[in-house]
């Protein structure tokens, strides 16, 4: 008498399948959010107006800030009346210490608009990365 020993390759399981293309794709869709919402630039262009200031700040990462003081008036609420501000961020320190010595100059700078501010970049969503020109305030 002859026995028969049949042996089969194990069944892969379809689930676990499913699960390893589940998670590529989970990673690939999380990525891609990060990127467009962290890195993308969603804009750039030019702002000029006379330089506030701008100082370095922060609990954990250091960066520099600083406002922009832009000719004109608008109004936020009726019956008030208040100068348009443009808030930035600046990520080079060469650039940061170009306008930290020029405060109260008027200044065009360039800048990249990001979707959401990172720690690490500053808390703003504007980026400074370069100055257009710069003159003296007339008064």
């Amino acid at each position: 008498m002859q026995t028969e020993t049949f042996t089969s390759a194990p069944k892969k399981s379809g689930f676990r399948r499913f699960m390893r293309i589940f998670l590529f794709i989970s990673l690939l869709v999380a990525g891609i959010v990060i990127w467009w919402n962290y890195f993308y630039v969603f804009g750039e262009g030019v702002k000029s107006g006379e330089l506030n200031y701008v100082v370095k700040k922060g609990n954990i990462f250091k960066t520099y800030e600083g406002k922009l003081i832009q000719s004109g008036l608008r109004s936020k609420a009726v019956g008030t009346v208040q100068s348009y501000e443009f808030e930035f961020s600046v990520t080079n320190d060469s650039i940061a210490t170009f306008l930290m010595n020029n405060s109260g100059k008027y200044f065009d700078l360039h800048y990249k608009e990001y979707k959401h501010p990172i720690a690490w970049r500053g808390y703003t969503a504007f980026i400074v990365d370069r100055i257009v020109s710069t003159k003296d305030v007339e008064r």
